[in-house]
């Protein structure tokens, strides 16, 4: 196995860029498309339904608030209302499905209402819900928004249609009388011009198709302030996600801990308790031998017990060790950098570690055990389902963009690029368990708000990369 630390310069590992996401259907077909784009008229059908849903929502969004306002007096109704209150998470769901199917736009679902312990936490846990307000808002917000967007939409489409197949339908108006004496069949704009000559029926139709093509336009304008209102309104909050994103990592971490607890313990107990065990028996073999035989002991047999009982000792003692190791490596003490290059001279395949930067990095305790824990699962699993020749592992701190604020902050970069045959994937495990690897470690890295990013295509190579935010400098290490 080779190992080498770069402190200056770049790693020679080669690294990957992300692969892009598939983007949504854009919010607008082409130009010369749209009249005829299956968006458009998802659109127009969105406007519909927003139509029809607009009056049954504003009157329960405006019930809501003047029975709360009514009944705040007393204890028994406030509960009542917070139930009514509760009910428009419902409302919300629906303009959330709705705005997924017809109007394209991805929306996560808000974390689901908790009922909270005690008399008045739960009552303040049913009327504070932001995401039912945030919902009632919607609800009031858009009720002129789809009585105007529908009549404009459909006004233009209308004109349009009209003004294009003209020629045809106008035989059957009446004749109206011009001021001249003259009789006129077809469209009239003021009181002597008539759409009745070939010409003045061309020049109409080119005036509908144009109008037509702009149908689209003018609507999503309206879809376009839909799309806002559903973004900002009924998606979770900046600050419901981070608490989600907490619970589930605490939860991950606690069920972690759990396993390896457990993990340990049957180690105990299978491994090391049964050493124990026959050590102890051994010794009392040999004390059976001296007891029995003070007047003449058999000198080769007492050794052979007391040899194999040496033998189980010190089994017993590397079998502690590297127990003790898989809780917490030795060499993390000495840094990063140095229980890196100790995983890579214990792996079975030659790994190559380059760290950029290690040296006088503050890294808290529990970033450096989960980011040796990362790069030992990434190895063995080029080791074992890759088929790799060999792997490189490149770790430094490097400034990211935080998803959060868009600022750049510090952060603990870790690529793992093997030579491996490629199609490693984060997937749910199957039946037997398979495939949970990533996934696993995905939820491990959530405890101290990391990112996996996989890079793998068909036939290699692939490239891992770990992201653990830091805090600042001189702050509050986890």
């Amino acid at each position: 196995m080779t190992t080498m630390t770069s402190t200056d310069g770049p790693a020679p590992a080669p690294a990957a860029a992300a692969p892009a996401r598939p983007a949504a259907w854009p919010a607008r077909p082409p130009f010369l498309l749209a009249p005829y784009d299956r968006r458009t008229w998802r659109g127009y059908g969105f406007l519909w339904l927003a139509l029809l849903l607009a009056p049954f929502a504003f009157t329960y969004a405006l019930f809501t608030v003047v029975f709360t306002a009514g009944v705040a007096v007393t204890v028994v109704g406030l509960f009542v209302a917070g139930g009514v209150l509760l009910g428009a998470r419902g409302w919300g769901s629906m303009y959330r499905r709705m705005a997924v199917r017809y109007l394209g736009v991805e929306i996560a679902e808000p974390a689901p209402h908790t009922p909270r312990r005690g008399f008045w936490r739960r009552l303040g846990g049913m009327l504070g819900d932001a995401t039912a307000w945030r919902a009632l808002l919607y609800m009031v917000v858009t009720f002129p928004l789809a009585i105007v967007s529908f009549v404009v939409s459909t006004v233009v489409l209308a004109v349009a249609l009209g003004a294009v197949t003209h020629w045809f339908w106008s035989r059957w108006l009446p004749l109206q009388q011009a001021s001249d004496g003259s009789w006129h069949r077809g469209a009239s704009f003021g009181a002597d011009w008539f759409v009745d000559t070939p010409v003045r029926q061309l020049a109409l139709v080119g005036a509908g198709i144009i109008l037509l093509y702009l149908w689209p336009q003018v609507q999503a304008l309206f879809v376009g302030l839909f799309r806002l209102l559903a973004t900002g309104l009924l998606s979770p909050t900046r600050a419901s996600l981070r608490v989600a994103y907490a619970e589930r990592a605490r939860a991950v971490t606690v069920e972690d801990a759990d396993a390896r607890l457990r993990r340990i313990e049957r180690d105990l107990h299978d491994g090391t308790q049964a050493h124990l065990v026959a050590v102890a028996m051994q010794i009392g073999e040999a004390r059976e031998l001296l007891r029995d035989g003070s007047d003449g002991v058999d000198v080769a047999e007492l050794a052979a017990v007391l040899d194999t009982a040496h033998t189980s000792t010190k089994d017993t003692l590397a079998e502690l060790r590297e127990l003790a190791r898989g809780i917490r490596p030795p060499a993390l003490d000495a840094g990063l950098a140095v229980a890196l290059e100790t995983l890579a001279a214990r792996a079975a395949l030659p790994v190559r570690v380059h760290a950029v930067g290690l040296d006088g990095a503050d890294l808290p305790p529990s970033v450096t055990a989960i980011s040796y824990f990362a790069v030992a699962e990434l190895v063995a699993n080029a080791t074992k389902h890759a088929r790799a020749t060999g792997v490189d592992v490149v770790a430094g701190v490097e400034p990211v963009a935080d998803a959060t604020t868009g600022t750049a902050r510090r952060a603990l970069v870790l690529r793992v690029h093997d030579d491996g045959e490629g199609g490693a994937g984060v997937r749910a495990p199957d039946a037997s368990g398979r495939g949970s690897g990533l996934a696993g470690l995905t939820d491990r890295l959530s405890g101290v708000d990391g990112t996996l990013d996989v890079v793998s295509p068909a036939g290699g190579p692939t490239v891992i990369t770990v992201t653990i935010p830091l805090p600042a400098p001189g702050g509050a290490r986890r």
